[in-house]
């Protein structure tokens, strides 16, 4: 039986989103169900960055908006990868929260170890070449051996926090574009950095550097439940201010 994010392309929404929450073990499927039940309004943040992203899953920006809240509510920009979708379809969206304004929608590739045209698997483990889950701070750009680069700090422990030993970054690539996914039916991989297209490297890492915020997202069980961006109570203090 295929699992069950590539079957659930094809299923309702609301069968669909039954169907996963069944499939996650009770403290993730408590946890999920209070973020996607629809009589829960959400938050001023979810609403506004749903407005700007209206093809974007509004489950995962309304997580995405909680982990940035609890995270750091004055953020100007925030990046949000969908790595539940697959590679052939734009799944990064930059947002300009200072200004409401969506800047780039884009490709975005994830790690060898992750999956092929679907990722599945991610890891906070070097060598992995897996790419990683969670609320990563921004930190400065560079180049590298893959060109203009941004590092990544990740913020959550066990998760994402050997990002940067890791270096992972983001970088652009010439195995993100269209004529790749004509070639061979998918992006290619990378060591588990998101890697863009060339061509929107250097303004889409401008738009992001320096103490802005990268949430990336899968519907792991564990992850949901046991994240602290995910959990965190609206008043309480920002978490990653803790962390600097």
């Amino acid at each position: 039986m295929p699992p069950l994010r590539s079957r659930r392309r094809c299923l309702p929404p609301l069968l669909a989103a039954a169907l996963l929450l069944l499939a996650l073990p009770a403290s993730a499927r408590d946890f999920l169900t209070q973020a996607v039940t629809p009589h829960l309004p959400p938050s001023p943040l979810a609403s506004r960055l749903t407005h700007l992203a209206p093809t974007a899953d509004p489950r995962m920006l309304r997580l995405a908006a909680r982990a940035l809240t609890c995270a750091d509510s004055g953020a100007e920009r925030l990046a949000v990868i969908d790595f539940s979708l697959p590679s052939t379809e734009p799944r990064l969206w930059v947002f300009d929260l200072a200004r409401d304004r969506l800047l780039f929608r884009e490709l975005v590739s994830h790690g060898q170890g992750s999956g092929d045209a679907l990722a599945s698997q991610f890891s906070n483990v070097p060598d992995s070449h897996q790419s990683s889950l969670g609320l990563f701070r921004t930190l400065n750009s560079y180049e590298g051996s893959n060109g203009y680069s941004l590092r990544l700090e990740g913020l959550e422990p066990g998760i994402n926090d050997k990002a940067f030993q890791r270096a992972i970054v983001m970088h652009g690539a010439d195995y993100v574009s269209e004529s790749f996914i004509e070639r061979t039916g998918r992006l290619g991989r990378s060591y588990g950095c998101p890697a863009v297209r060339e061509a929107i490297a250097v303004p889409l890492i401008d738009s992001l550097k320096d103490s802005q915020y990268l949430f990336t997202y899968y519907p792991d069980p564990e992850w949901l439940a046991e994240s602290t961006f995910l959990s965190c109570p609206r008043n309480d203090r920002r978490l990653a201010a803790m962390t600097r």
